[in-house]
């Protein structure tokens, strides 16, 4: 139940923030500063938050009227392997991200991008890997 009423809550949530961002949109004639942006961020949030509401609401329906996939399902979530194999993708992409941010941070440098915008990629790759340390040594701890 809680489950139905948060994909509704969010499918709502996303059509008011995409009906807000093409109000905005149409009605600024002359934007400035941050009202530049603002419009199209709302729309795109507002259409991520329609879509995964609408997914969640249609996936729950159709598993509704058929018990057994929807054991089928809560099974397949909770295997040990699923897990260890999704655990085993996420470390590998995140190992990916590195080099590829790595690379893409000197090649905004190198292109003279904004100082700002490089910096905050820095900071950005700075706390994903501090991230990755502290877990890494909370679960040396641990296990």
């Amino acid at each position: 139940m809680k489950t139905k009423i948060t994909g509704y809550a969010v499918t709502i949530i996303g059509l008011l923030l995409l009906a807000a961002g093409l109000c905005l949109l149409k009605m600024n004639g002359n934007p400035q500063g941050i009202m530049l942006a603002l419009p199209y961020v709302c729309i795109g949030i507002g259409c991520g938050l329609f879509g995964q509401g609408m997914g969640n609401i249609i996936s729950e329906r159709a598993v509704r009227s058929n018990p057994e996939i929807q054991k089928k399902l809560e099974i397949e979530k909770n295997d040990e392997r699923n897990i260890a194999i999704a655990n085993r993708a996420k470390g590998k992409a995140y190992d990916m991200m590195t080099f590829v941010y790595g690379a893409l941070m000197v090649s905004f440098a190198l292109m003279g991008i904004d100082m700002i915008a490089v910096l905050l990629l820095v900071f950005a790759y700075l706390f994903v890997h501090g991230f990755a340390l502290y877990y890494r040594f909370k679960f040396d701890k641990e296990m």
